[in-house]
Formats: C-alpha cells, sequence, structure tokens
C-alpha cells in the first residue's frame, strides 16, 4: 500500500485546524466545518503547496469515511416523525427535480450518459451537512426542522436509487431486479429490527459502553460492512447500504435506556465526525482539480450556473414539503437549505469520471458549485428562518452556531 508518512501527519493535522478556524470564524459568521476542511485539503494539496497527496491509505479512509456519512445521515432519520404529509410532499419534490434535472442535464452536457450524471448531481440534499444546521439552531423538532428533515432524506436515498438503477452500467430492468434484491434484503433485516428482536442486544450493549468490549461500536461497524459489501456484490453504490445501515441500527436500539442511547450516539458521533468523515471531505479537497476548473473558461462560468441550477431543480420544488401555512421566508428558507448538496456530487462526478462519461472540469464545476452551496444556502436559509413570525430562538447552548460536520 502506497502511504506517505507527511500525508499520515498533515491529514489530522487539518482535521484539527478545522474546527479551530470554523471557531474563529464563527464569531463573525458561521461557517460550515467542511468548508474549511475542504479548503484545507485543496489549500495543501497538489493543486496549491503540492504538500499532501491522495496517497492509498488516505483512499481507502476517506471511502470509509464517505460511507460513515450516510451510515450517520440515516441513522438520524426518525422515519416516524417525517412519515405522512412532510415525506409524501418531499418525494413529490423529488421526484420533480429528478425529472427537470436529467432534461435539463441532457441538454447541458456534450454526451447523454454525461447528463445523466449531471441531472443526478442536481437532485442531491445533503442532509448530513443539514442536521448539525438543524440541531444547533434548536429546528429538529419543529414543524420547519420536520419538514427540512423530510427533504434532505429524500434528497439523499432518492439520488443514491438513481445511482443504482441508471448509472450502475446495467439496463434499467436488471438494475431494477438487482435493487429489489437488495431492499428485500435489508428490508427483512430492518422490519426484524423494528418488530423489536434487536432488544436483545440491549443488555450486552448496556455492559460493554464503558469496558473494552464496546459491543455497539463493533456492531456498528460490522452492519455498516456488511451492508456496504452487500451493495458492493449486487453491483450497487455502496452507499446505499451504508445509508440502510443506518436506519437498521435505529431501530435495532429502539426501547434502549435514553441514557444508554445518547452515550451510544455519542460514540458513533465520535467515529464519524470525530475521525472518518473528515478524512473524506478533506481528501475531497486534495483531489479537487482546480486545474481543470480555472484552465477552461467553460468550467468556470458552468461553476455559478451549477449552483443557480441547485436553486431551481433541487431548491424550489422542495418548497413543497413546507408546513401548511407556513410564512414566505420559511418557505424560502427550505428552498436554501434544500438546495444545499455535496456528497452525493462528490460519489456521482466520481463515478461519472472513472466510468469516462464526465470530464475532471465539469465535475470540477459540480463540486465546486456544492461546496459554494454548503457554504451560502444554510446561512442565507437560516438568515430567511430567523425574520419568520413563528421562530423561536434557541437557547443559549444551541444558539452558538458554530457550523459543525457535514
Amino acid at each position: 500500500m502506497d502511504v506517505s508518512l507527511g500525508t499520515m501527519v498533515l491529514v489530522p493535522a487539518i482535521a484539527v485546524a478545522a474546527p479551530l478556524l470554523a471557531r474563529l470564524f464563527g464569531r463573525l459568521v458561521p461557517i460550515p466545518l467542511v468548508v474549511f476542511e475542504i479548503l484545507l485539503g485543496l489549500l495543501l494539496g497538489p493543486a496549491v503547496l503540492g504538500w499532501v497527496h491522495s496517497d492509498d491509505f488516505v483512499h481507502l479512509l476517506s471511502e470509509f469515511g464517505l460511507a460513515m456519512l450516510f451510515f450517520l445521515a440515516g441513522n438520524e432519520i426518525d422515519f416516524a416523525t417525517i412519515k405522512g404529509r412532510p415525506l409524501k410532499r418531499a418525494t413529490l419534490g423529488w421526484l420533480i427535480s429528478l425529472v427537470a434535472g436529467v432534461i435539463i442535464g441532457i441538454a447541458l452536457a456534450p454526451t447523454f450518459g454525461a447528463g445523466i450524471f449531471i441531472g443526478v448531481a442536481l437532485t442531491s440534499t445533503a442532509l448530513g451537512t443539514l442536521l448539525p444546521v438543524l440541531r444547533d439552531a434548536g429546528e429538529l423538532k419543529t414543524p420547519f426542522g420536520i419538514a427540512v428533515l423530510a427533504v434532505g432524506a429524500v434528497g439523499e436515498f432518492g439520488p443514491l436509487l438513481a445511482i443504482s438503477l441508471f448509472l450502475s452500467g446495467r439496463t434499467p430492468g436488471v438494475a431494477a431486479v438487482v435493487l429489489i434484491a437488495f431492499a428485500a434484503i435489508a428490508g427483512i433485516a430492518i422490519w426484524l429490527a423494528a418488530k423489536g428482536y434487536g432488544r436483545r442486544l440491549h443488555l450486552i450493549v448496556t455492559s460493554t459502553l464503558h469496558t473494552s468490549g464496546q459491543f455497539a461500536v463493533r456492531l456498528v461497524i460490522f452492519i455498516l460492512l456488511a451492508l456496504a459489501a452487500l451493495s458492493i456484490a449486487l453491483g450497487l453504490d455502496m452507499l446505499l447500504g451504508a445509508f440502510a445501515a443506518g436506519i437498521l441500527y435505529r431501530l435495532l436500539l429502539t426501547g434502549a435506556p435514553e441514557k444508554d442511547a445518547e452515550i451510544i450516539e455519542s460514540k458513533l458521533e465520535a467515529v464519524g465526525y470525530g475521525f472518518l468523515v473528515p478524512i473524506f471531505f478533506i481528501n475531497t479537497g486534495i483531489t479537487f482539480d482546480l486545474a481543470a476548473l480555472l484552465g477552461d473558461m467553460r468550467n468556470l462560468l458552468l461553476l455559478p450556473i451549477f449552483l443557480l441550477l441547485f436553486l431551481l431543480v433541487r431548491g424550489l420544488p422542495s418548497v413543497i414539503a413546507a408546513p401548511p401555512g407556513s410564512a414566505r421566508v420559511d418557505r424560502v428558507a427550505i428552498g436554501l437549505l434544500g438546495a444545499t448538496a455535496l456528497p452525493i456530487i462528490v460519489a456521482v462526478t466520481s463515478i461519472g469520471v472513472d466510468e469516462g462519461d464526465l470530464s475532471t472540469g465539469t465535475a470540477a464545476s459540480l463540486v465546486g458549485a456544492g461546496l459554494l452551496s454548503v457554504l451560502l444556502f444554510p446561512l442565507l436559509g437560516l438568515a430567511f428562518r430567523k425574520r419568520s413570525p413563528d421562530y423561536t430562538p434557541a437557547g443559549p447552548q444551541e444558539d452558538a452556531f458554530i457550523a459543525d460536520e457535514a
């Protein structure tokens, strides 16, 4: 395995420096932590200083970090909370986004294949980015927050399905059969967990919370890798398995003592947001093709166009999920938050470049636009939300918005 000792030290150094910078700049304007991770990776990477490179070791941890990000997103979704109108409206909005995105993508791209990749990328919402934002703003349990959660859940799960159906290299019919097979296996596991069969594990989880056994964390890693491996074995994107693993694990913990569940949640966030997820975003900056973006005026012009398309293709249909009677500023806020995207874009463009359908320049334009959406849209969305007549400021702890991990 190709391993650079300098990279081994500098990548965790970036991970340490990023939250310090986020805290420093947060006194002026709250900037999501992921922005600093990507920008520092870009600055120290081959595109600028050349101090850090994406060797085999970093690449492997980055892939695991991406899977962990989607696991945590799936684990955060409470379907009992978003079911009914929010989920139905969010699904309808995403289907509109899919149709509009594919049509626009095909119109923009030089080839049909590239258009499909662009179209799917335009339909994503970065739920993993929005969850800390909503939590810090005290909005997770409000009707506004529930609507955004529904939009984010569909905006992550929907593109994963689209990737598996249309970007797997199979015909849609065969891909659908394989996807159904995966859904059946994962569905049985989720159904058993929902029925309470996982409660037998609660005793051993509780007894090992503060021992070297750490059964809960080990079980997370096993479920995550098992479903990711199942996805890969079936020729699906591994992120679909990671997302399903998060949902499954949440159901397995249903009925666990609240104190134990909070401790487990803290451990998972420590492993994910404290270790693996930052490496994914840092590696995104390291591998960002800045030369391709700046070396072609067309790619540079595509960046603001893609940013605008996120608002039109994804943000506008997201407004459908707004709670009944929502103020106009709340609808605008939901549209902005719904248009926030990045992780799916990175995944889709990576597949597109690997398969030769997307140029590295177009991929850089999409990822750059996704980065700007993470930087701008949550800030603007919360600014509009604070002007809402039903907005209630969060407590001192929650109101200290230091844009958390994406």
